[in-house]
């Protein structure tokens, strides 16, 4: 066999969206499980809608998911001397022709078909030009297109997901390769490009599906060998209804800002449209090129879920040493204004600590600060839920009370923390539950998060203290009396 060349061709008229990463990432996993290369080509001759900040910012995620090409970018808007080549050959063999018939005169064709209750098919008018007529409208400045003459019979290809596909030729009308100012379309550079690239399977959305049959058309009449194609199911949102570029999930470049890791998005998305056939679905990278068959590929259309991602990325964060995640999150815990550069660097041990704490909790990355900010400094507020159950005159002298024993504590770690508390508890005739919850509020200004007594004795004695008196003042001062 020879070696496997796969592509990804995004157009850089937007961010990349999670449809095309998702592509990328199934042909990305195709090469490198069979050893192949991975082409990056960018399909940039809409000019209009092109831009270099948008190549810039598609190359950036691609790098950022980790998908690493082995040539280009290369870019379309540079090669329309070698698409003018081929489309000359078209017309030299026979296989295209010049049409001359205006957009008026079409629109006129469209409508009596439409009124006659008819599929409206061009009824190759211009085909029927001899070559002195053609050369007369030519001399005559009339604008033209190039059409591909659809030949007889079938055209079919094995798709590497669906199986046999097949098309009759009479249902396909002679299609424009060639707009009148010149410039090719896409169903014909494309082909150019995968033959120019040498590329031999080409994996996409299922909605390329009609394109194919018209690109073997173009393949063959060109004569060129023509490469295996596979046709993926597409992403809905949860409406069960095509992600858009408008859509907020839609670009793969805002979850590097939102806290997910790159193998955790990459393993995701792997998982819209394919699966492994097992009950797996956690994957490292090199797992998933390990395991990739594009055999497995789902026939049906993949919903994309942030909740199920975020699901994944939880997972993968569980993988990560405390050091890796603490490296990823000192920057944005400094950018938050939360703590210091300073103050990380001279307590790691501590912020490691800390990550260790909130680690089987987080989500994504951003966790860690927004569930996590009163390991850095006092609450400045306290969640209002937890305010109207927990701050009142009875629990504030609870509060007061429990302080006090814990200021006299030898030891301020997890068992007599616990002791004193149920200790108390016992005393006041209460369940452990009814102290446990405003000390918690008292500390973090949260309702939820880690264990109680691991925090307590993460952030020391004489802070947690400190909180707890000032939560008493807060609520004589703030809700008693308010």
């Amino acid at each position: 066999m020879s070696e496997i060349r796969t592509r990804i061709a995004p157009s850089p008229s937007g961010f990349l969206h999670v449809g095309t990463a998702r592509t990328a990432i199934i042909n990305w996993l195709y090469a490198r499980n069979k050893g192949g290369k991975f082409i990056l080509r960018i399909e940039d001759t809409d000019a209009d809608r092109s831009s270099k900040e948008m190549v810039d910012a598609i190359c950036e995620s691609l790098k950022w998911l980790g998908l690493d090409w082995d040539e280009g970018p290369y870019f379309q808007s540079e090669r329309s001397e070698l698409y003018q080549e081929y489309i000359e050959k078209l017309l030299t063999s026979g296989n295209a022709y010049r049409c001359f018939c205006t957009p008026d005169e079409l629109k006129v064709k469209r409508e009596e078909a439409r009124k006659n209750k008819t599929d409206y098919k061009y009824d190759r008018t211009c085909l029927k030009l001899s070559e002195e007529d053609i050369q007369k409208k030519i001399d005559a400045g009339e604008k033209y297109v190039i059409r591909v003459k659809v030949p007889e019979g079938e055209v079919r290809f094995d798709d590497m997901v669906y199986g046999k596909m097949v098309r009759q030729g009479k249902d396909i009308e002679d299609f424009v390769v060639c707009r009148n100012n010149g410039r090719p379309l896409y169903n014909f550079v494309v082909v150019i490009d995968d033959y120019e690239m040498r590329i031999t399977d080409i994996l996409r959305g299922n909605d390329h599906q009609t394109n194919s049959f018209k690109q073997i058309l173009i393949y063959n009449a060109l004569g060129l060998p023509v490469p295996r194609m596979g046709h993926l199911p597409l992403i809905f949102d949860e409406r069960k209804k095509k992600i858009s570029k408008r859509d907020k999930a839609a670009n793969a470049s805002d979850y590097a800002n939102e806290g997910f890791l790159p193998e955790a998005v990459v393993n995701y998305l792997s998982m819209l449209g394919w699966s492994p056939k097992d009950d797996r679905e956690i994957f490292t990278i090199d797992e998933l090129i390990d395991v990739f068959d594009i055999k497995n590929a789902n026939k049906s259309n993949a919903v994309f879920d942030v909740v199920k991602m975020k699901h994944f990325n939880s997972e993968h964060i569980k993988k990560k040493s405390n050091h890796e995640i603490a490296t990823m999150i000192a920057p944005m815990i400094i950018q938050a204004g939360v703590y210091s550069k300073y103050g990380l660097e001279t307590r790691w041990k501590y912020f490691m600590d800390v990550v260790e704490l909130l680690k089987d909790r987080a989500g994504v990355l951003s966790d860690f600060i927004e569930r996590g900010e009163y390991f850095f400094q006092a609450p400045h507020t306290y969640e209002e839920k937890g305010v109207k159950k927990q701050f009142n005159a009875e629990n504030a002298e609870r509060l007061e009370e429990l302080a006090n024993r814990y200021e006299k504590l030898s030891r301020f770690t997890h068992d007599p923390l616990y002791e004193a508390l149920k200790e108390m508890a016992a005393e006041i005739d209460v369940k452990a539950g009814i102290l446990i919850h405003p000390t918690r509020l008292a500390v973090t200004g949260m309702t939820t998060g880690p264990g109680l007594f691991e925090l307590l004795e993460l952030i020391g004695k004489e802070e947690v203290i400190s909180r707890m008196r000032t939560a008493v003042i807060y609520i004589r001062e703030k809700v008693i009396n308010e």
